[in-house]
């Protein structure tokens, strides 16, 4: 690259220039910075972030935050790239990705780098199941979120009735998207009945993972978390479940957690249980997963640690949390199947605080709900 590259690259940096919108990918060139970040001190943390340039080569430059600065040329068109830094110290650091294309345009988006002392305990907050325009409840809901910092996930149906781009504009954006930099999504069958779930793949953009797949995975403080996509092929054998076992082997931490939509194990009478992702809670239990979360059934339900086959396994079994109960209009429950241990209607968020070997978990109800509250902590199976 240039020198005179590399000085447009900083000049650009210096004045946090902005010819296109953060994070639109719709022309030449564009920048999609990707979630915030969450790390320990002194240990590496790598940003992923979506470029485009247009049909010249360009250069891109990433901003820290703590006044290391790194910029990289970059070949014409798009392109998924990646870079790694180490923070010394906690902090929350203001970290920029910036792209200069063709004829010296630029954008450039933004994201927050939250660094923590190794070990520190991690939020984990959400519900599935979130926006219709035409109810209040995904407004409710975004209001709690509102109060509790941390990763927000969103377990799939997030904006009804189509998932289509104006359903994530109109219906989401207003409430649960003033949280869309802290989001970790999974797609639901609402979102995925648009072939290729275009308007889930647009509005959250790097943070939704890689469009053919829908599945990915991250970590969070002491935690290794799977974000899975249950409407593509679950099967023993299928590419969504090699990755798994995969990525598990090579992922091999103390506490484990995975989410996706439609739950393995529930009591509702609209949905009930799905036995086609039996497949990936095997893969879960053979690694030695903790913790499995879920949406589609409009409630909320937690169940005692199970095995893949639904018999109960204290000492191995994973603890299924069905959390659908973001915005849309609830579900009724059936006879309770086995070890379903509290079940509620209430619209609410569940959170999690994932700690360095366990985990408490907190149902946290709308405002002017029943007085319907579930709370508890376990131990991690690795700890």
């Amino acid at each position: 690259m240039s020198r005179s590259t590399v000085a447009l690259a900083l000049a650009c940096l210096v004045t946090m220039c902005r010819e296109r919108p953060s994070g639109s990918l719709s022309g030449f060139p564009a920048v999609d910075a990707g979630p915030d970040l969450y790390a320990p001190a002194r240990q590496p943390v790598t940003l992923t972030a979506r470029l485009a340039i247009g049909g010249r080569p360009g250069a891109w430059t990433v901003s820290w935050g703590d006044s290391a600065v790194d910029t990289a040329p970059l070949d014409s068109g798009s392109a998924l790239v990646t870079a790694t830094h180490r923070y010394t110290k906690p902090g929350a650091f203001a970290v920029w990705v910036g792209v200069i294309g063709a004829n010296g345009r630029t954008a450039s988006d933004t994201l927050t780098a939250i660094v923590a002392a190794p070990g520190t305990p991690q939020v984990f907050v959400g519900a599935g199941d979130i926006a219709q325009c035409s109810a209040p409840d995904a407004a409710a809901t975004a209001r709690i979120l509102d109060t509790v910092p941390g990763t927000v996930f969103a377990l799939g149906d997030n904006a009804y009735p189509d998932g289509s781009a104006r359903d994530y504009a109109t219906c989401y954006a207003p409430t649960w998207g003033r949280h869309k930099k802290r989001t970790r999504p999974v797609p639901g069958n609402h979102d995925w009945g648009w072939r290729g779930a275009p308007g889930y793949f647009g509005y959250f953009g790097v943070a939704a993972g890689d469009p053919a797949r829908g599945y990915y995975s991250y970590d969070l403080g002491a935690w290794h978390i799977a974000a899975l996509n249950d409407n593509i092929d679950m099967r023993a054998g299928s590419p969504q479940e090699q990755w798994l076992r995969a990525d598990l082997a090579a992922h091999p931490a103390r506490c484990t957690l995975a989410y996706w939509h439609a739950p393995r194990f529930s009591s509702g009478t609209t949905h009930g249980s799905d036995p086609t992702t039996q497949p990936l809670w095997q893969a879960l239990y053979d690694a030695g997963a903790d913790v499995v979360l879920a949406g589609h059934e409009h409630n909320y339900e937690r169940f005692a640690p199970q095995a893949p086959d639904g018999t109960l396994d204290s000492a191995r079994g994973i603890r299924e949390f069905v959390a659908g109960t973001g915005g849309g209009t609830a579900y009724r429950f059936g006879r309770p199947i086995a070890h379903s241990d509290v079940r509620s209607m209430d619209h609410g968020v569940l959170k999690l605080t994932l700690g360095n070997g366990d985990y408490h978990w907190v149902f946290i109800p709308v405002v002017g709900s029943s007085a319907f509250g579930d709370s508890g902590t376990a131990r991690c199976h690795g700890a």
